[in-house]
């Protein structure tokens, strides 16, 4: 069963492929720039307007490497995770440097599915399936895309 963590948590291992980390903290930094994808996604959401900047990147119509929700991850990432485990600046870089390909990477696959011009709940959750068409949200993925995706977007 498919969640948006697991998603997210597929794009930052795809991402970081090529980035020797130390296998020390291969795992800290591979969930800590998950959460903080995440945490930028919830964050934003909360605020003013924000559903519309999660809109505008997910559809493609804001560049991810610009757009706020992803500066909020990188900022999100490099405080929490990065200055706690003392990389080395050239490491920390390429590192924070990969968070807007993760966010372009994320939005590529979650856009626009059913056709109607807009991301919205049915085309996350038709992303979540793996799948295209009008039907969505059925069965037991369906539900809890639902209900994941429900308490970010506030839906």
């Amino acid at each position: 069963m498919a969640s948006i963590s697991d998603l997210i948590l597929q794009q930052v291992k795809a991402a970081t492929g090529g980035v020797q980390i130390p296998s020390n903290v291969q795992s800290q930094v591979l969930n800590g720039m998950s959460s903080s994808v995440l945490g930028s996604l919830t964050q934003t959401v909360a605020k003013p307007g924000g559903v519309d900047l999660i809109t505008s990147l997910l559809s493609g119509k804001a560049n991810a490497a610009t757009s706020p929700v992803t500066k909020l991850a990188g900022s999100l990432f490099t405080t929490n995770v990065l200055k706690n485990l003392n990389l080395g600046s050239a490491l920390n870089g390429q590192l924070s440097g990969l968070i807007p390909v993760v966010m372009s990477k994320l939005s590529t696959i979650l856009r626009d599915r059913d056709g109607d011009g807009d991301v919205d709940l049915n085309d996350i959750i038709l992303s979540l399936k793996g799948g295209t068409g009008t039907t969505a949200g059925g069965g037991i993925l369906g539900a809890a895309a639902k209900s994941i995706l429900g308490g970010i977007l506030k839906k």
